[in-house]
């Protein structure tokens, strides 16, 4: 790391120059290619996955998005002769537009059931001619624009669907913005320096603007998720900015005891710059192992997420330290610069409320202990009641027009009909499609059916679907029951005597299934992620207890997380306040995605909180001062990292789409706790209690293991800071890490 770090400080000029050609390019390759995102929830050999692909090959003319245009007034009727002619006209003129496949109205012979029972609301059906991954917001904006231009005081008109949804993304990168814009004035009260405070800000932004590019290129190599690019840069702003923030900070220090510019910077690297590389190392291992899933919509979002991670990683021991080396002593404050030049180094002690809260600790472990422990079991509670399942257009915001669209087609017609299940069958003789021909009087009879449509037969005759509405919405459990009861018990026995083997599909059934797999595999795949973290840890700390402790404060963080997550979005406690939508279940992906990222977000704290202890330890063999010294220097800059990553967290809840405010939301909750509640407060405590059993290792265990790095300790030249083991003064003094070893 010293290397990498004295040729980058060598050669700055270079080492800026080569990085802005990195994001350049691939800027411009991403620019040149295009996006080519694809949302496939289905999972190969699932039941809902079957009934696609029995449509796809039997049913050419469906393979585009179809979304709805809705219509309502409350003066007279949708039958009536102005609004007949209005609406017609429109019709016409959507189904002229470009991308425009077909439109099938309420005003023909075959489209009686597109109009309410009370005659105040239609709906007309606008199929495209290709995907909603691939249809161009100009031609979704047109068909939009052409529907809206009919309504009129008296006359709504709405519309919902996947290429509507296109039409209201956010253009601006507002919660970016505000995310960055926070994390600086967080940076500059840290550092009471302009410089410093850019340079983490500048560092993340170009890792994360190359990262953002690599996935655009990512998702022409490997199925990548719409929201993957999104998640990778909330992801990469909050670690990047973290990393930074500690390599500037022991910078910083250095710079404060004697060093030049350039030793620091090196000194800064290899020392912090090797504890980033680890933690960077826990992330990515945790994000990977989603791949042991199988499940190629989860392997996109874990590799653009680890891409995005290694860079920013990159970024902060190669572009940091050269822009350490370009600003000097700039580095520091004004005061702090004109005090080391009047009186030179000088030792800095942790003061102020750090070290009085070290040593409160201290007096207090099991009070506090059990207080935090209340804490994350009282927030953990509502994961108990975890419902993952389809949201959609219903959950967007009230004012959005695939909500009201979504809203009118519900009362107009029911809920059932914004999430209509389809049940597809491979024909082999006559006695399938006898069997076929009966199902639907079946259907109808079936409790939880509100209305069955006429079986559709293709040209040849061997493939035939019929469509399904429930009577409740495509997220309630209800319609999940539905779908369990026509597959177990209602198709079964109507295919009886029969060859028939018919398929449920629809979006419940999809997300039915998905989640089923996910929830199959789930322990396993925590099992791994926990299990090599706690090994990593076991190496690096050569403890059981470590380890250990580590994996409970992980586990308690991402139940808490889940918790807040359940309370806003699955109960809707503030949900619309925020501007989040209605209360509805949570994305089946959320759980995977959101362990593999708190796991490592909080390995970094555990790996910079137990470091600084972990190394007093090997030099006093006291518990009590390891403990006490190891929070006094670390708590601070934790603190102050945590604030910048829930700033930047919090930030995306601006961003207009549910999924990635639920991961902003979901991310801050887990950091804030882990930072403020166990890191500063759980651990330390359960650290005093255990006392010297923290660090036990078996003789046996400690011969066999390899032995990890994670900083060298500190050269003998820098004085080394002293922790009263009572309350400290105040002082102004930055009280930051002191370096950590593990020899």
């Amino acid at each position: 790391m010293a290397a990498i770090a004295r040729w980058c400080v060598t050669h700055r000029l270079l080492a800026v120059l080569l990085w802005l050609l990195a994001l350049g390019g691939t800027a411009a390759a991403a620019g040149f290619a295009g996006s080519a995102y694809t949302n496939d929830y289905e999972a190969p050999g699932t039941e809902s996955g079957q009934a696609s692909q029995l449509l796809k090959s039997g049913f050419t003319h469906l393979g585009g998005d179809t979304d709805t245009l809705v219509w309502h007034t409350d003066d007279s009727t949708v039958r009536a002769t102005d609004v007949t002619q209005k609406m017609t006209r429109t019709l016409h003129e959507i189904e002229r537009l470009p991308g425009v496949g077909a439109v099938e109205g309420p005003y023909t012979e075959t489209g009686a059931g597109q109009i309410s029972a009370d005659g105040h609301t239609a709906y007309a059906t606008i199929t495209f001619d290709r995907g909603a991954d691939d249809i161009p917001v100009a031609q979704a904006e047109a068909v939009v624009d052409t529907a809206k231009a009919a309504a009129s005081e008296h006359l709504r008109v709405e519309l919902g669907g996947p290429a509507t949804a296109l039409t209201e993304a956010p253009a601006a990168h507002l919660s970016e913005a505000v995310g960055v814009a926070v994390a600086a004035v967080v940076l500059f009260l840290a550092f009471g320096s302009l410089a410093a405070s850019l340079l983490p800000i500048a560092t993340a932004l170009v890792s994360v603007g190359t990262a953002y590019a690599g996935i655009v290129l990512l998702g022409h190599l490997m199925t990548v998720a719409d929201f993957a690019p999104m998640l990778g840069m909330l992801v990469g702003l909050g670690v990047g900015i973290d990393y930074a923030l500690f390599i500037v900070t022991r910078h910083r220090r250095a710079l404060r005891r004697g060093m030049s510019v350039p030793e620091a910077a090196e000194h800064a690297v290899a020392t912090t710059g090797r504890a980033v590389v680890f933690a960077g190392a826990t992330v990515c291992i945790a994000l990977l192992g989603m791949l042991i899933l199988r499940l190629s919509f989860l392997n996109g979002v874990a590799v653009a997420a680890s891409l995005t991670v290694v860079l920013t990683v990159a970024a902060s021991v190669t572009l940091l330290p050269a822009l350490l080396s370009l600003i000097g002593m700039r580095a520091l404050s004004r005061r702090e610069r004109r005090r080391l030049a009047e009186h030179g180094p000088r030792p800095e002690p942790p003061t102020g409320f750090a070290a009085r809260w070290s040593a409160f600790v201290e007096r207090h472990p099991k009070l506090l202990g059990g207080l935090a422990a209340l804490v994350m079991l009282g927030l953990a509670l509502p994961t108990f009641s975890l419902h993952l399942g389809s949201s959609d257009q219903g959950n967007n915001a009230r004012s959005s027009t695939t909500r009201q669209a979504y809203d009118l087609l519900a009362d107009g017609f029911g809920p059932g009909v914004n999430g209509p299940l389809t049940i597809a069958a491979r024909l082999d003789g006559a006695d399938d499609r006898l069997a076929m021909d009966a199902l639907p009087a079946t259907l109808r009879a079936t409790d939880g059916v509100a209305r069955v449509l006429p079986v559709t037969y293709n040209s040849s005759g061997d493939t035939a679907y019929v469509t399904v509405v429930p009577d409740s919405s495509p997220q309630s459990r209800e319609t999940s029951e539905l779908v369990d009861r026509l597959r177990a018990d209602v198709l079964p026995k109507a295919a009886d005597n029969t060859s028939l083997r018919t398929h449920v599909g629809g979006v419940t059934a999809s997300y039915d299934d998905f989640a089923g797999i996910i929830i199959g595999k789930l322990p396993l795949f925590v099992g791994v992620v926990i299990g090599l973290g706690c090994l990593l840890l076991l190496m690096a700390f050569r403890s059981v207890g470590i380890p250990l402790k580590a994996a409970v404060m992980n586990v308690a963080a991402v139940a808490a997380s889940f918790g807040v997550v359940v309370a806003i979005f699955q109960w809707g406690w503030g949900s619309e306040l925020l501007g989040l939508g209605s209360a509805g279940p949570i994305e089946p992906f959320l759980p995977v995605i959101m362990v593999s990222v708190l796991f490592g977000l909080s390995m970094d704290y555990q790996v910079f909180l137990v470091g600084r202890m972990y190394e007093e330890w090997l030099e006093s063999r006291d518990n009590c001062r390891a403990v006490r010294v190891g929070l006094a220097e670390t708590s601070r800059v934790i603190n102050s990292a945590a604030v910048i990553m829930i700033s930047v967290f919090l930030a995306f809840v601006l961003s207009g789409d549910r999924v990635i405010a639920m991961f902003g939301i979901a991310l801050a909750a887990a950091v804030a706790l882990d930072a403020f509640v166990l890191r500063t407060l759980l651990v330390p405590a359960l650290m005093h209690l255990l006392g010297g059993a923290n660090w036990w290792l078996p003789g046996w265990l400690d011969r066999r293991l390899p032995r990890i790095s994670i900083e060298p300790p500190e050269t003998a030249a820098i004085p080394r800071p002293s922790v009263p083991a009572t309350s400290a003064t105040d002082g102004a003094e930055e009280a930051v890490p002191a370096g950590r070893a593990a020899r």
